[in-house]
């Protein structure tokens, strides 16, 4: 399953009606190319004035992990399919103990959630947002981010077309490695923010578009070595990849590169020669999809 930007040549781009196409020959038949943010399935959601923000501590789902997930405003089980946000956090916000769901709370102290949890949560078009938590010293396995989203599939109107991922410092690293370690995938597009990845990686990796957000003084993970945000998304340019790989660098921030990066304080702030945060994130997610199985 692979993805191609809308942003691509005009030879290449589909009506706004995302229709999937094969009159190139150079296209794969799997590829699905909006012209922009193909709507037609996400302006039928109803629209999302503040949904449910729901605590699943771990053991009150068949879930692998305990999770925090929010279902916009107007979600009926009988009801259209919603894109799915998959937020995965860093190493503080992990359970303090196997046996106390009170440490879920832990999942709300930055990105996403947080922001449903203040109220600053809107979005251009609604997304079913979930955002699990890991237990003490474990880190994101791509395979049990794998079945985990299996189940979130099973048990919501999901659209299976429009699952992202994003996270931050050790979750950016799931990012990474769950996109780049697992060949059929879920994820229309990944933004990993302050995290390193692998070279293994990068096979996998230029098949999916990629928005990587690190602060160039950043000492916890850094943005230049040991295959930070830079080096990497270097790589995986030089790979020829279906879509090129963007990345963005903060000059004067050190490892939260996330807060100003979930809130669009930090657009304008990126420089020459990266990638200027220029878009909305979320936005910029929904301009891809996934050919469904």
């Amino acid at each position: 399953m692979i993805l191609l930007s809308a942003c691509a040549d005009d030879s290449e781009i589909s009506p706004a009606s995302g229709i999937e196409t094969n009159e190139d020959p150079a296209i794969d038949e799997d590829i699905i190319i909006d012209a922009l943010i193909d709507d037609s399935d996400l302006s039928i959601l109803p629209k999302d004035e503040g949904g449910e923000h729901m605590a699943l501590p771990l053991g009150k789902t068949t879930a692998y992990f305990g999770h925090y997930i929010y279902l916009p405003e107007g979600y009926s089980e009988q009801g259209p399919e919603y894109p799915l946000l998959l937020f995965l956090h860093g190493s503080g916000e992990r359970a303090d103990s196997e046996a106390n769901p009170v440490h879920l709370q832990k999942v709300l102290t930055f990105g996403p959630p947080n922001m449903i949890r203040l109220g600053q949560w809107n979005p251009s078009y609604p997304f079913i947002v979930v955002s699990p938590q890991l237990l003490p010293g474990n880190y994101w396995k791509p395979s049990q981010i794998h079945k985990f989203i299996e189940y979130l599939l099973r048990t919501y109107q999901i659209n299976p077309s429009r699952i992202y991922l994003t996270g931050l410092s050790l979750g950016g690293g799931g990012c990474w490695y769950y996109a780049g370690e697992i060949d059929d995938h879920y994820a229309a597009a990944i933004v990993p923010i302050a995290a390193s990845g692998n070279p293994n990686l990068v096979e996998n990796l230029k098949k999916v578009p990629i928005w990587a957000f690190h602060g160039a003084k950043d000492e916890t993970v850094l943005a230049f070595d040991n295959y930070g945000s830079q080096p990497l998304v270097e790589l995986i340019n030089a790979a020829d990849p279906l879509i090129p790989a963007k990345v963005t660098i903060y000059p004067d921030t050190g490892h939260n590169s996330w807060t100003k990066t979930y809130s669009g304080k930090g657009m304008f702030e990126g420089r020459f020669p990266y990638d200027q945060y220029n878009m909305d994130i979320f936005d910029w997610m929904l301009q891809y999809r996934r050919k469904e199985p």
